[in-house]
């Protein structure tokens, strides 16, 4: 086979910069062709960056810095410019980049002199032919005179992107294969980039992705618009080489250490750390909104919401008040929210949360994505198509009550129920700002196999402004609790419907010695 690596011309990463844009010499189908072709020959896994990088501390690597100046099309007059990053710590192995104009297509050659080392020991290891492990996007988001980063893919298939005025949280990702299961995940990953050079007065650019993994290849196209919520128009193709028990369409990746609706780990003076704080699921056939507060775990929690006919999906973080952190340097309440939009009629399937015991916050430990009924078989071709949104939490667009606050506890007082617990849901928003304190607002609640709802009650609560569900409900001590519950008014919801699992093994069912 040829490597067609060889025959591309290599320029100076300044005539990268200047190059115009006009017609595009490298299109989508190319990036298909590649990935239908590679389903066909054994899987090849990248070759590792040397093991003195692998080694570095994530610490140790963040020291590792580009220089600004050396940004693609930073002299072009282009709204965007990229800037590439180095392997090394957890991004173990190198990606091939590459720019496409009208001039056709170049790879980007690697330098050390882009990067600043913290020592000249270090720098001096540093191969001259060690290639990217990935790469930045900026653009004048929050300033017209900045080039701000907001969107970056770096390792496997992972990518984060951010609305104005946010810092980086969650992820997505381009596939995932068997997360949750007892088979173990594989993990997918970008090996080409191709970035489409954008017109200077472009308020958008188009990056293309081969994918490649041990059970499945895949093309995407990622159409870019970054801007008060940044969105992605993602088209993707994607090609399976194994039998997948499991494949994971359009999936997020966050954080959930500790919220209002857990305890608080021994140590912690910081009231909550999360990136995302809940999923929402929009089930276009029943019209029905749910809402999911993420949880850390005892032990590794896999969970399915039925889908008739997904009309969306998203991790959110709601809680955008800095009192509820009170971490002026992580900013949580800054990190972004994410909503996948299908385009077209995804069939049917069930939206999967995975939620992984973590014992820190450096913890990605939450996935959610879409997983269709239909089997994946060796030999099948799927084509799917999405809008990604990163921004706040409104980006889902949601008309209606939404739950603000999840509050947990025992039934105190009531000896004979040592088996109670008392759930406190906090509604706000939509037709429910408009209510008199005195509307006859309706608490809808039932309770999964094995839960005995004792109680529910609504009130309004005026110093929060907000209506509040009060729940009495009790399952054996070896059973899940489990509860739906939402506000209604003359026969119609209110509210989207607030949906809990409480796990057999959770702290907050541990008795007291």
């Amino acid at each position: 086979m040829i490597d067609s690596r060889k025959l591309r011309p290599v320029f100076p990463l300044l005539c990268l910069m200047l190059m115009p844009s006009g017609v595009q010499a490298f299109t989508f189908n190319e990036v298909v062709n590649q990935a239908r072709t590679l389903s066909t020959s054994e899987y090849t896994a990248p070759e590792p960056v040397p093991q003195f990088l692998r080694d570095l501390s994530y610490s140790r690597y963040q020291s590792i810095q580009f220089r600004p100046e050396s940004s693609v099309w930073r002299s072009s007059g282009s709204p965007f410019q990229i800037m590439m990053m180095q392997p090394g710590s957890v991004y173990s192995h190198a990606v091939e980049l590459n720019i496409v104009d009208s001039e056709g297509v170049r790879e980007i050659p690697f330098s050390k002199s882009h990067f600043s080392y913290p020592d000249e020991e270090l720098g001096k290891r540093i191969p001259a032919d060690l290639g990217y492990s990935g790469f930045k996007l900026t653009y004048p988001l929050n300033n017209s005179d900045a080039a701000d980063q907001f969107l970056v893919f770096g390792g496997a298939s992972y990518f984060r992107g951010v609305g104005r005025e946010q810092v980086f949280g969650l992820s997505g990702r381009a596939v995932t294969v068997d997360t949750g299961l007892p088979s173990g995940e594989e993990f997918p990953a970008f090996t080409k980039f191709w970035l489409v050079r954008p017109d200077n007065d472009a308020d958008e650019m188009v990056v293309l992705a081969l994918l490649d993994g041990p059970s499945l290849t895949g093309a995407y196209q990622f159409t870019v618009s970054p801007g008060e919520n940044t969105e992605i128009d993602v088209d993707a193709r994607l090609f399976y080489r194994n039998d997948v028990e499991q494949p994971g369409f359009a999936p997020l990746t966050s954080m959930f250490y500790y919220g209002e609706n857990s305890r608080k780990p021994r140590g912690q003076w910081r009231p909550e750390v999360h990136d995302s704080d809940g999923l929402v699921i929009h089930d276009k056939a029943t019209g029905e909104w749910l809402w999911r507060p993420l949880v850390n775990p005892e032990k590794l929690r896999l969970s399915y919401h039925n889908v008739e006919r997904l009309a969306g999906f998203g991790l959110m973080q709601r809680d955008q008040h800095f009192k509820s952190f009170e971490d002026s340097e992580a900013l949580y309440e800054s990190r972004p929210s994410a909503w996948v939009e299908p385009k077209g009629d995804w069939g049917s399937g069930q939206v999967a949360l995975v939620e992984i015991p973590s014992k820190s916050e450096a913890n990605d430990n939450t996935v959610a994505f879409w997983t269709p009924d239909e089997p994946a078989r060796a030999g099948d071709a799927v084509k799917l198509s999405y809008r990604l949104h990163f921004g706040q939490p409104e980006v889902s667009q949601q008309p209606g009550g939404h739950t603000t606050a999840t509050f947990i506890g025992g039934n105190e007082g009531a000896v004979a129920n040592e088996n109670a617990y008392r759930f406190v849901i906090d509604f706000q928003d939509g037709s429910l700002d408009s209510l008199a304190a005195d509307a006859a607002v309706i608490s809808n609640v039932s309770g999964g196999e094995g839960v005995e709802v004792l109680e529910h009650f609504v009130q309004y609560v005026e110093a929060k402004d907000v209506w509040r569900l009060s729940v009495l409900a009790q399952s054996t001590p070896s059973e899940s609790l489990t509860l739906r519950g939402f506000l209604s008014l003359d026969g119609e919801p209110l509210t989207e419907t607030w949906t809990y699992e409480l796990g057999a093994d959770s702290v907050l069912r541990q008795q007291p010695e």
